[in-house]
């Protein structure tokens, strides 16, 4: 079983929970910008292994599948026909063998994931089948999907459902998106760096209170945040230090940046805050002119918010197995 790429989309690449543990080698993380919309989506298709999905950016691709296949879309609100006839995300659906799935631009947000039954068979590298751009690691050296690419699906049991193997369907069900998706684009959690009090006073209120706008520049690696020039007290010599998703680095120019998925691991600039891991999708969800907002926020509170996060994932997780339990029966 394969998927053919005929259109590869404007950066799609495959992605699963990262490669985590390996910054003693100078390997980032990588993996899924959003990762609560890839954990859902492999389970919607009944994935259980942290399988690979394809992230999609902005413009999704348009692909070939060889075979009868299973397959989930969750993440941003993205325009998707399977042989002309209109998707649903957020819910499984099944495709004839021969399907051509065209996914096109994204209507809210800045991201999608599309999981299929079986998951992308594409040999891991350091633990993750992720592509991580910057390091040049995973499928084809780590790059973005191209025209022509052919990626193999692996084997997962046959299902009962559907009742008609050569029609489009989808489950009349699936999750809801407004309990997983920041449609409001809230304020933005952010723990004070080793450098926050370095800031100037004028910097420091505008950081909290002031909006910033993602820069068309920003990528996988970082997020530049233009809109206010931030300052230091005094200049700092600093030596590098260690880095991750999340960290907020203040470089000369004065425009913070947001450290992404495929962060370096170490960096030189100061760090003036840490973004909550709770909140991390919904920045890698917004799209470049996007507005970003931060509010201050305690190592506990995020703390706490990210475990909820977790439970409530868990049991949206098990829902949706008994439910397609339950439709393949």
């Amino acid at each position: 079983m394969s998927v053919t790429v005929i259109k590869p989309g404007l950066s799609s690449t495959l992605q699963d929970a990262g490669r985590a543990g390996h910054a003693a080698l100078g390997v980032g993380r990588a993996g899924a910008m959003d990762g609560p919309a890839w954990q859902l989506a492999n389970a919607l298709v009944g994935n259980r292994a942290g399988e690979a999905a394809i992230e999609c950016t902005l413009l999704g691709p348009t692909l070939k599948f060889t075979h009868a296949s299973v397959i989930a879309l969750t993440g941003a609100t993205i325009g998707a026909h399977a042989n002309g006839q209109s998707i649903s995300m957020w819910t499984r659906c099944y495709l004839p063998a021969g399907s051509i799935l065209q996914l096109g631009g994204m209507h809210i947000g800045c991201r999608s994931y599309l999981a299929v039954r079986g998951g992308f068979d594409v040999a891991p590298i350091l633990g993750s089948r992720s592509s991580d751009l910057h390091a040049k690691l995973g499928h084809a050296d780590g790059r973005s999907l191209r025209a022509g690419d052919e990626l193999l699906i692996g084997y997962a049991a046959p299902l009962k459902w559907p009742p008609n193997p050569k029609k489009v369907q989808a489950l009349r069900w699936g999750i809801d998106p407004l309990t997983w998706f920041d449609f409001a684009f809230q304020p933005i959690a952010l723990l004070p760096g080793s450098h926050f009090q370095q800031l100037d006073d004028d910097s420091r209120q505008l950081l909290l209170e002031g909006k910033f706008i993602l820069s068309k520049d920003s990528n996988r690696t970082a997020g530049r945040l233009d809109g206010h020039m931030l300052k230091l007290r005094q200049t700092l010599e600093l030596v590098s230090e260690a880095t991750l998703p999340g960290t907020l680095q203040l470089p000369p120019s004065g425009q913070p940046i947001a450290l992404l998925a495929e962060a370096p691991v170490t960096g030189g600039y100061p760090r003036i805050g840490q973004i909550a891991a709770v909140d991390l999708p919904h920045l890698g969800q917004r799209r470049p002119g996007d507005t970003v907002c931060f509010h201050l926020s305690t190592m506990d509170q995020a703390a706490s918010r990210l475990a909820d996060r977790q439970r409530r994932l868990a049991r949206q997780i098990d829902i949706v197995e008994q439910r397609l339990h339950e439709a393949s029966d």
